[in-house]
């Protein structure tokens, strides 16, 4: 196998081997080129040590990013390369970060430390792919497995636990049986590590094209760090409408929708409080009411611990909170609905809608509406049609004008009259609205 590397890269490659080392690309993006997919990024590793590199990169702009471990970012053309020396690591007594570093003229040990097979690929211009571990055998057979010893892999570094399941998710792999049991073993080892580490692997793993089957089976890695999903799992939704316990109808409707982090994060919580808001009548019918306002603040609870950014911490609370709104039947009702929820929360409400009643029993039940509330919601906006007091032809100044100058008179009159424009009782023209202004307030 060859492949054309970016020049950038070429000349680091080429640079560290005239002056007589090791270099090559390695990890993720030689698995991305072995599986014809674009890499991302590029990182070097080589037999240099750091004071030998930046001396080979003399005139270069050279950061020292992680020196005492042997990295440094060289700045070629505008491209940023992470060159790193082969190493051997000490001791993890953090369950994270070796102690002490020991760099090697080795290739084979600095890859023999590394996480998975598939990440161990080295690849050069002059000498090809340098496959030590079977890597390319396990992407040929899908497979995600540990380099050596899988218990020792994961107590190293117990993030690699939750990189495995992002690994399997992204690239659609399966988790080889002994890296599997050892993930179970491990999981709780994730205490350890850092939240914010964690939460970006879990949203790189539930924003990956299919996550039910990985979801399901390692929900027990999930609970370490999102214990509310465990009491999902049996709670049962004996209702015309679902034929799945909570949990199985969660992890179908996150494969529901579009890969997005708010909304994936929104299906994956939108009906987390359904287990404390279940009542079962006399008729063995369970009913969840309130449960999307209480959900909505349990997953402000649980994403502000994760410590998600506050813009999606709000739009995913948003959303859980009106998910199971009725659906707008009218062009007025969905002008409401806008004037309330704006624009963008109402177009993904429609997908959360969508998403949510793929998972039940009669996943098409309510397309018909939904598709017509989408069709309300173009015209209106197209048409620029009036649903919110911005767009009405007259506002508080134009009041006072007519003699209405109580702040909360001037409120009230502007919400009547927004209601009968959206309505259409009235249309949204100056002269008529002033005069029912006047119409209103001798009411009053």
């Amino acid at each position: 196998m060859t492949f054309s590397l970016p020049p950038q890269v070429n000349n680091a490659i080429r640079l560290l081997k005239d002056n007589g080392f090791e270099a090559y690309c390695v990890g993720g993006c030689v698995r991305d080129m072995v599986m014809k997919k674009e890499p991302h990024d590029y990182d070097i590793t080589t037999s240099a040590a750091p004071e030998e590199m930046k001396r080979v990169f003399d005139g270069f702009r050279v950061i020292e990013t992680g020196i005492k471990h042997g990295t440094l970012t060289v700045l070629s053309d505008g491209m940023p390369l992470e060159i790193t020396t082969y190493r051997v690591d000490g001791e993890y007594l953090d369950n994270r970060h070796p102690d002490t570093v020991t760099f090697s003229r080795e290739l084979k040990d600095d890859l023999s430390r590394r996480d998975f097979t598939v990440n161990t690929l080295c690849y050069n211009e002059d000498e090809g792919i340098i496959d030590l571990f079977g890597g390319i055998e396990d992407i040929n057979n899908k497979t995600i497995r540990c380099v050596g010893e899988p218990d020792k892999r994961f107590s190293e570094d117990a993030l690699r636990i939750i990189r495995a399941l992002r690994f399997a998710a992204v690239l659609g792999f399966e988790i080889e049986p002994e890296t599997a049991k050892s993930i179970l073993k491990n999981k709780d080892l994730l205490s350890n590590i850092a939240i914010e580490r964690i939460r970006d692997e879990f949203t790189k793993l539930i924003c990956a094209n299919k996550v039910h089957g990985l979801l399901n089976e390692y929900h027990a890695v999930i609970e370490v760090f999102l214990p509310e999903i465990a009491a999902l799992r049996g709670c049962e939704q004996n209702t015309p409408y679902h034929i799945y316990d909570v949990f199985e109808h969660t992890l179908r409707a996150v494969d529901g929708i579009e890969s997005d982090k708010a909304l994936r994060l929104t299906m994956l919580l939108h009906d987390i409080a359904k287990p404390v808001c279940k009542k079962t009548d006399e008729n063995g019918q369970d009913h969840f009411k309130g449960h999307a306002l209480v959900g909505s603040g349990e997953a402000l609870n649980i994403l502000k611990r994760l410590r998600y950014d506050n813009k999606s911490v709000d739009k995913v609370c948003k959303l859980i909170a009106i998910h199971s709104l009725p659906v707008p039947n009218t062009k007025a009702e969905a002008k409401h609905f806008l004037n309330e929820h704006g624009v963008e929360n109402s177009l993904d409400y429609i997908k959360v809608r969508f998403a949510d009643l793929s998972a039940k029993a009669n996943p098409h039940c309510q397309d018909e509406r939904l598709k017509r509330f989408r069709g309300f919601i173009d015209e209106i906006t197209a048409g620029n049609e009036c649903f919110t007091l911005a767009q009405l032809e007259v506002n508080g100044n134009d009041l006072k004008e007519i003699g209405i100058t109580n702040g909360k008179a001037i409120n009230r009159v502007l919400s009547v009259l927004l209601t009968e424009v959206i309505e259409e009782s009235i249309e949204n023209k100056k002269e008529a609205l002033l005069k029912r202004a006047k119409e209103y307030a001798k009411t009053q």
